[in-house]
C-alpha cells in the first residue's frame, strides 16, 4: 500500500518522532501511498494494508506492453474512494489529535494526573512512572476509535486480512511500546529542565539523538520481530537469492545472504512490498512474502533494486542526520512554543510552569502543529528520495533482467492493481502527503528511462 509516513513507528511521541519520521522515511518500499493512522506522533510499526486484485497474476513483460496506469471502471471507483478516504482520514486525525490534546488541557485532565502522579510520590522519577503512562494511554484510547474505523475500511476495501483480534493484539503492543519509549524520553527531557530552564532544549538534544539512533539500531532485531515473523530469505528461495547476489554484485555492492530476509506479511495484508532497515549491524533488506507470491521473478529484482538504491545510496543515514539537524529547530521551536503558550493559558489549564508534569501536553500539542505543518516539507524530502531509488533500480536491473523498462513499468501497475492507488490525487495531496511520486509518474518514468540508447551515462549504476 501507498504510504506518506515513516515505517517503524511505534513511539513516533515528543521532538524525536521528527527526526525518526525523517531518518526512516527513505526506508519504505516502492509503494507510495499512505496510512492516514500512523499520521500521529504514536503510531504502530509498518503494517501496510493493499488489496488482492484477482487480475494481477504473474506474466511476462512480453505479454503487453505497460505505458500508462490503467484500472477497470470498477477497480479505477475503488481506488478513488479509498484514496479519498485516505485523505480525509490523514487531516482528520491530525485535526482530531491537536483537539484531544487541547481538551486534556481544558477540561484540567493533565493537571489531574499531575495530582494524582504527585500524591504517589515526592519522587520526580516515579512521579514521571505514574503520569507519562496516563497521559499516553489516554491519548491512545481517544484516538482509538478512528485506528478502528480505518481498519473495518481497510478490511471492507479487501486491503487487509487481519482479523480483529490480531490487530487487537498488535495496537495494544504498539501502545505498550510506545508509552515504554515515551516514559524514558520524558524523565530526560524533564530532568533536563529542572537542569537548565533556559537551555533544556539543547542539553536534551544530545540524549534523544543518542536514543534514536539506538532506536533505529534495534528496531529490526527486537522491536519488528515482535509484530511480524522473518526468516532468512535462502530457507525457501535459494535460487531467487542468487539472483539477488547477481544483482548486488552487479552493483559493487554485495549484500550477504543472512541481511536478506523474508517477511511473512500475508497473515495480515494482501500488499507487496520491501523494505531496507536499520543501520550498520542491523541494517537489512526485507522481502514480504507477498511480494514473492503476487509478481514474476524479474519485477520482485526490479522492487530489490529499488531497495538496493536506498541501501547503497545510504538514504537512511542520510534521513538520520538531516532528521538530527531537524530535530534541534524543532526542540528549540518548542521550547519557544511552550514559553508562549504557558504565558497565554497557563492559569486557564492550571499549569504552574514548564517543569510541570502537566506542561507535557502542552508539548504534545505543539509537536502535533509542527509535524503537520513540516509534512509537505519531510513529503518532499521523501519522494526525491524515492525518485532516486526508481533511478537505481532501473540501473542496476538493466542487463541482467530482459526488457527492463518494461519489467519495472508492469511491477508499477501490479502494485497499484494490488494497493488501489488513486490514478490522478490533486496535486496539492501530492504536495501535502505522498512520500512517493505518484504511482502514475513513477510507471511512465519507468517505462521511457533509457539513457543507454541515447548515448548518455546512467546516473548510479555505471
Amino acid at each position: 500500500m501507498e504510504r506518506w509516513v515513516s515505517r517503524h513507528r511505534f513511539a513516533l511521541i515528543f521532538c524525536a518522532s521528527l527526526c525518526f519520521a525523517i531518518a526512516s522515511r527513505s526506508s519504505e518500499g516502492p509503494v507510495p501511498r499512505a496510512h492516514p493512522e500512523t499520521q500521529a506522533p504514536r503510531a504502530l510499526p509498518q503494517q501496510a494494508i493493499s488489496s488482492q486484485n484477482a487480475t494481477s497474476e504473474k506474466r511476462t513483460p512480453e505479454q503487453t506492453r505497460t505505458e500508462q496506469y490503467t484500472l477497470s471502471h470498477e477497480r479505477r471507483a475503488k481506488a478513488v474512494a479509498y484514496s479519498e478516504a485516505g485523505y480525509t482520514l490523514y487531516f482528520v486525525s491530525y485535526f482530531l489529535g491537536g483537539l484531544f490534546l487541547f481538551l486534556i488541557l481544558r477540561l484540567g485532565w493533565a493537571a489531574k494526573f499531575r495530582d494524582m502522579a504527585e500524591t504517589v510520590s515526592d519522587k520526580k522519577w516515579i512521579q514521571g512512572l505514574v503520569f507519562v503512562p496516563l497521559l499516553f494511554l489516554t491519548i491512545g484510547a481517544l484516538k482509538l476509535p478512528l485506528r478502528l474505523y480505518w481498519h473495518a475500511l481497510s478490511l471492507h476495501y479487501q486491503q487487509s486480512v487481519q482479523g480483529w483480534g490480531s490487530w487487537f493484539w498488535d495496537w495494544t503492543k504498539g501502545e505498550l511500546l510506545g508509552t515504554a519509549f515515551g516514559v524514558v524520553m520524558v524523565l530526560i527531557l524533564f530532568a533536563m529542565m529542572r537542569r537548565s530552564p533556559r537551555h533544556w532544549w539543547l542539553y536534551f538534544w544530545f540524549p534523544a539523538v543518542l536514543i534514536l539512533l539506538g532506536l533505529i539500531v534495534i528496531t529490526p532485531l527486537v522491536i519488528d520481530p515482535l509484530f511480524n515473523k522473518f526468516e532468512p530469505l535462502n530457507k525457501e528461495h535459494s535460487e531467487l537469492v542468487a539472483s539477488i547476489e547477481k544483482l548486488t554484485n552487479h552493483a559493487g555492492v554485495p549484500i550477504p545472504p543472512d541481511r536478506i530476509l523474508l517477511m511473512e506479511a500475508s497473515r495480515k495484508t494482501n500488499a507487496i512490498n520491501a523494505y531496507v532497515t536499520g543501520l550498520g549491524a542491523s541494517k537489512r533488506l526485507v522481502i514480504w512474502d507477498t511480494t514473492i507470491q503476487k509478481t514474476s521473478n524479474d519485477e520482485c529484482l526490479f522492487i530489490v533494486g529499488h531497495e538496493l538504491g536506498h541501501y547503497v545510496l545510504g538514504h537512511v543515514r542520510q534521513g538520520f542526520l538531516l532528521g538530527v539537524a531537524g530535530l534541534l529547530l524543532a526542540l528549540y521551536f518548542l521550547f519557544r512554543g511552550l514559553h508562549w503558550t504557558m504565558d497565554r493559558w497557563a492559569k486557564d489549564w492550571k499549569l504552574y510552569g514548564q517543569e510541570d508534569w502537566a506542561a507535557l501536553a502542552v508539548l504534545l500539542l505543539l509537536l502535533q502543529v509542527l509535524l503537520f505543518v513540516s509534512s509537505p516539507v519531510l513529503s518532499g524530502y521523501s519522494r526525491m528520495q524515492e525518485h532516486a531509488a526508481d533511478v537505481y533500480g532501473l540501473e542496476v536491473i538493466h542487463g541482467l533482467v530482459p526488457n527492463s523498462e518494461e519489467v519495472a513499468a508492469h511491477a508499477f501497475q501490479v502494485l497499484g492493481e494490488l494497493d488501489l492507488s488513486d490514478p490522478n490525487p490533486p496535486p496539492f495531496i501530492t504536495f501535502w502527503l505522498y512520500s512517493h511520486p505518484p504511482l502514475a509518474e513513477r510507471l511512465v518514468f519507468a517505462h521511457s528511462y533509457d539513457p543507454w540508447s541515447k548515448g548518455e551515462s546512467p546516473k548510479y549504476v555505471k
